[in-house]
């Protein structure tokens, strides 16, 4: 192994490391704010019905 080595094995690793810590985050904020819309429907959905809880509506 060269004295290149171990210049180019841990710079890869970091270049990754950076690579994957962006696309995560990005990730994780998508599955965020889609788990939030979601939520919203729901409550929207729940407070639109209100003869689904308390039995019929005449």
């Amino acid at each position: 192994m060269t004295a290149g080595h171990f210049i180019f094995i841990p710079a890869v690793l970091l270049v990754g490391l950076v690579i994957g810590w962006i696309l995560g985050s990005r990730s994780a904020r998508d599955a965020f704010a889609i788990e939030l819309k979601r939520r919203e429907e729901r409550a929207a959905r729940k407070a639109g019905e209100p003869g689904r809880a308390g039995g019929a509506v005449r």
